[in-house]
Order: structure tokens, then sequence, then C-alpha cells
């Protein structure tokens, strides 16, 4: 057991008290203005390999140059709790037994070898320190014990531990007890009462003064890590951007090899420069986003090793101590002030090519740089005959083109071609398909049309003939009993159903089959699922876009704006890149838009603006984007 005890002792003293230099445990370790302390030797030996007539010296640890005192390397701050840890280990290494402990040598630092130990020092000394530990008024009171017998007592090492009074280096014979705010210094009452009376000086009790210090170093620690959050939200939303330029580059390289295939004999030798000029944009925008995550993880890693040195000493040092070294602490917090991460610039993520046919000498294509909505396809107008609308609100498309429609107010579902031609509907009061009141719509990949029905959702084929119903769980939630189904998703795998009455989203499976049920009283009428396995929704009158994972976990709660000022918001869509796209109302109509943010909830920007009053959206199976626009439908060209 003591052997074990020692091996432990020994690796908590290789990561914490060995000096970074010469990796041995410290000697006479003096700490630099970073806070990382190193053996005074090894510090001089550093020195004497720069230049002569240079006053600075670079931290090995952080790399942060810093003046020397004129007083020479010798003048730095001891770090004394490193001096009493080390002694510490020695001591439990010599109670324990441990054949591999450091031979035991005296602390003066000449390698002559120890016979004594002095139990308020907690120091080793040899005969000739012995001596002059006796001539010191400061410490020939001391209680000084041989070695050996030292050794064999079996002290606990808290009995060894430097008391927690200390003398005054003036008046030897005076204790410490006040601290000077305005020099910074720890004073005996001799000192205050000699030197620091004046009106200017602001004495504090000690007690006082390092329960502040604390106090403040706290404040400023925890508002550092707020800054850690924003930082590694930054990340991941770079990263965000980066993948998602990546797919857009593939996806672009692809668009130019379709196009030039299918007019190969014309256009092969205009397809390469575009290509190329794609590529240099890529890696000119890619290296800038590489350039911000090595920037920010720089600006990281030097504040971490400030953190960590801080924490070391608040965690390690004595209130004296800290006291002496507050300036230092304070001035080394002030890193914070300095931080500037690289924002996460999602402009330049986006890249496309817009082809034309070669004609002559007419160029292959050009380069898309940011992504916008062109308006493709518009059609439908205010009424209530089959090609009018008095309230479409949800849309859904089917992998052949078509388009499906609900309009809540006319209560009916009605069928359009991809361009706008009207080919059917079914409405509240048809027998055949039972519809009452249709609401949300969603299609999967195999073209099952499932659509929310009051309290049942109903599941249609491409020609909206009724296949199958099933009513989602009616267990009550936060007291609602009554059911109104509004919004409707589906992947792969699921069909997600949202109860706003009893603001519940049910999770099942295709057949209809019950796998789970979520609870959440910001759920409304419009919500999509992720990619990135989660599901995502819209609050109107809450202004904000949320997402919680399938265990009803928040992972984002943002507010909607628009230039600056809150927005309503209603539908939502996600792309297969992790993109999420929202309709927001800022108040009239016709100054509603639609916006891009990434999976962080991060936003990015505006992509299709100036619309009358959009809702539900849906992708065609070519990626356009279809937008049911309360009057009208209209179908956007991403480019």
């Amino acid at each position: 057991m003591a052997e074990a005890a020692a091996k432990t002792v020994w690796k908590i003293s290789q990561g914490h008290l060995e000096c970074p230099i010469c990796c041995c445990l410290f000697k006479d370790p003096k700490m630099l203005d970073c806070l990382h302390s190193f053996c005074l030797k090894c510090l001089e030996e550093t020195m004497s390999k720069q230049k002569p007539e240079t006053e600075k010296i670079t931290c090995p640890v952080c790399r942060r140059e810093m003046q020397v005192p004129d007083g020479g390397l010798q003048s730095l701050s001891s770090s004394f709790f490193l001096s009493s840890l080390v002694d510490e280990v020695k001591q439990q290494e010599a109670v324990l037994g441990d054949a591999s402990a450091p031979t035991a040598t005296c602390d003066c630092g000449e390698g002559k070898e120890a016979t004594w130990r002095c139990l308020d020092c907690s120091d080793n000394l040899c005969q000739q320190c012995l001596k002059a530990h006796g001539r010191f008024k400061s410490t020939k009171d001391h209680q000084i014990i041989s070695l050996g017998d030292w050794q064999e007592s079996k002290i606990p090492p808290a009995e060894h531990s430097k008391p927690i009074t200390r003398m005054c280096t003036i008046h030897q014979d005076h204790p410490l007890c006040f601290y000077c705010d305005t020099c910074n210094t720890l004073l005996c009452s001799m000192c205050a009462t000699l030197d620091h009376r004046s009106a200017e000086h602001n004495l504090l009790k000690i007690d006082d003064t390092i329960r502040s210090f604390r106090s403040e170093v706290d404040n400023i620690l925890q508002k550092f890590e707020k800054c850690r959050q924003h930082f590694k939200s930054t990340e991941k939303s770079i990263e965000h951007a980066r993948t998602r330029l990546q797919k857009k580059l593939a996806q672009a390289r692809s668009d130019i090899d379709a196009k030039a295939e299918a007019e190969i004999t014309k256009i092969r030798n205009k397809a390469k420069p575009l290509t190329d000029k794609v590529d240099e944009i890529g890696e000119e925008r890619d290296s800038k986003y590489e350039k911000a995550l090595i920037h920010n993880r720089d600006q990281m890693k030097c504040a971490n090793h400030t953190l960590a040195a801080v924490n070391d000493l608040m965690r390690q040092a004595d209130d004296f101590e800290l006291l002496e070294l507050k300036p230092k602490v304070m001035h080394n917090l002030e890193f914070q002030k300095e931080l500037k991460f690289e924002p996460a610039n999602h402009g330049p993520s986006f890249i496309g090519v817009r082809c034309q046919d070669v004609v002559s000498d007419a160029e292959l294509g050009e380069v898309c740089v940011s992504e916008k909505w062109q308006l493709k396809e518009e059609f439908g107008r205010e009424g209530t005959s089959d090609e009018e609308f008095d309230f479409a609100r949800a849309v859904a498309c089917f992998t052949n083109g078509d388009i499906v429609i609900s309009d809540t107010h006319l209560k009916r579902l009605s069928l359009f071609s991809s361009t706008g031609r009207y080919k059917t509907s079914v409405a509240q009061g048809d027998a055949r398909h039972q519809l009452e009141a249709p609401f949300g719509v969603a299609v999967t990949h195999d073209d099952l049309l499932f659509v929310t029905d009051q309290k049942k959702v109903k599941v249609f084929d491409t020609e909206l003939h009724l296949v199958c119903e099933f009513t989602p769980s009616a267990d009550n939630a936060d007291g609602r009993s009554v059911s109104n189904l509004t919004a409707v998703a589906v992947d792969s795998q699921r069909v997600a159903v949202v109860d706003s009455g009893r603001k519940v989203i049910s999770v099942h499976n295709l057949d209809g089959s019950l796998i789970s049920s979520i609870s959440n009283n910001m759920i409304d009428s419009y919500f999509a699922i992720s990619n990135f396995g989660c599901l995502v929704f819209t609050n109107f009158e809450g202004q904000s876009l949320l997402c919680i994972n399938f265990e009803g976990k928040e992972m984002f709660n943002v507010k909607t704006l628009v230039n600056g000022e809150a927005a309503k918001a209603t539908g939502v869509l996600c792309d297969d890149d992790e993109t999420i796209y929202v309709v927001v109302h800022p108040g009239n109509r016709g100054d509603s838009e639609v916006q891009r943010y990434d999976s962080n909830g991060a936003f990015v920007a505006t992509v299709a603006p100036g619309l009358y009053n959009p809702l539900g959206m849906a992708f065609t199976s070519t990626g356009d984007v279809v937008v049911a626009d309360m009057h009208s439908v209209k179908i956007f060209e991403r480019m």
C-alpha cells in the first residue's frame, strides 16, 4: 500500500510540480508576469542563450514576451506555494519509504546533503544552513530536528505545513495584518502607522481584501466562461459554413459536368476554365475559413494557458501569496479585453453555377458567388374557384413534380402540376375521401401524402385517393384535452404530428403505430424534421425558432428578427446540408421574407424578401422551393 501511494504521489508531482524546462521538481521557482513558474536556474540559462543586451524574456509555455525586472531574474516573485508543495511531495515520499524518491538534499540549491529539518519552514538543511538558521532573528526560534528523526516520526504532512501567520519582512516581529489597496502591498501594524498613514492610502483588513479579490476573480472567470461558450458556438457555425461550402462546391462541379456532357462537342474546352474559377474561389474562401478557425483557436489556446495558471494559483497559493500576486493576476485577466474572435461569415459558403446553352463564343455559364432565390413560376389568385386560393397554408411535392396545397379557409386539398396547371381537389363534405378540415401536408419518398385533419391523420396517394388513416394518441398533456392536429412532417422512417391543442408532438412509424410523444408548450403550427436528427419548429406569438431532439431536449431557441426588430415566424424547411429556412413576418403584408439559419440556430441571410403573406414551404424533387403565399403559390429557383 505504501509503495503504491508513493508512486501516486510521484505521478502527481510529475504533473504539477515539475519545471517545464528541466522536467525536474522545482528548485527556487520564480513566477513570470504570465503566472507560469520555472526554476531560477533554468530561467537564467534561458536568458544566457539570448543576446546580452536583451531585457525581455519569452515564456517557454505561452510564448508571451515580458520585461525582466531591474533587479534581474532573482527579483521575480518567488512561487512559495510551489516550493511548499515540492516539500510536501518529498516528505510524503520519505514517510512512505519510496525507494524512487529524490535523495534528501539541502534546499539551499547547492546540492549539499541535508541532515536537519526545520518544522516551521518545511526546509531541509545542511550543516551550514543550520548555523545560518540560528543566526537570523526571524528563524532562530524555529523547531529543528534531525532529518532521520523527522523521517521516522511519520508525522502527517499537514503538521509540517507553513504557518498561516506571515511576519513582516521589514518589522520581523510584527505579523502582516493589513493590505494597502493603493500600493498593492501587505503591511504590518508598524508599516501602516509609519508609512501608510496618509489619507491617500486605502488600508483594508486582509480577510476583507482576499474575500473581495476572490469574488472579483470569480466574476471575471464566469465572464470568460461565457466567452468560451461564444467561441464554441462560433466554431460550430464556421464549421457548418465550411461543410456547406464543400457540398456546394461539389454540387457546382457536378452541374458544370452535367452541362458539359449535354453539349460535349461544343463546350468541353469551355468547362475547364469555369471549373478552375470555381476551385479558385473555393480555395480562397476555404483558406479564409481555415484562418478564422486557426485565429480563434490560437486566441483560446493563449487564454487557456493564462486561465490554467490563474486557476492553479487561486487553488494552491495561500491568501498572502495571492494578495502579493494580485496585480499580476488582475493584469493577466485583462486578456479577455483583447480576445477578438473572427466571426462566422456565412456569405462565402455558397457557390453555384448558372449554365447556359453555348452559341458561337458564348461562355458555358457563370459562377454564382452568393445564394439567392429567383422566382421561377407563380400560379393562383384570391378566390374560391378550383384555380384560386383563400388561405393557402401548407404545401408538399410529389416526386413527379406535382404540388398539393391545403387551403384552411376553403377546407380543401388541391393538386397542381409543376407548372401550375390544376389537376384535381378534395374538399370538406366529400364522402368518398372523408375530409373535414385539412391543415398540414407532407409527402414521403415513396409518394404517400400525410394530411392532418382535425383529430386524425389521413394518408392519400398521388391522385388524392384515401389510402388509410390513424388517430394519434389522445393522452392528455398539460391539462389540455381538446386535440387539434396541425403540422405534419416526415422522413424516410417516421412521421411526426403536431397537436397544437394539447401541445404534443407524436412520432409514429409510417404505418401509424406510435413510437413516442413529446410535450412542448412552444409547439405551434409549423415544423420540420431535420437531417441532423432533430425537430425544428417556429412559435408565431413567441417570435422564435426552436429545435429539440426526439427526446424533447431543447437544442436552441432563438428570436426571429427583421432589420433588428422582432418578427413572427411561420413556415420552416430543412435542407440536406443542415440549412434551415424560415418564413418571417415583420408586420405588414408584402414585407415578409424567407431567412436562412445554420444548424445551430444562427441567422445567416435573407434569401427571398418582399413576399405577400408566406406560410408553408416544401422542396420539389429538383431542388426548387415552393411557397404557399396565401392567395398564390410561388416556385423559386435557388441560385
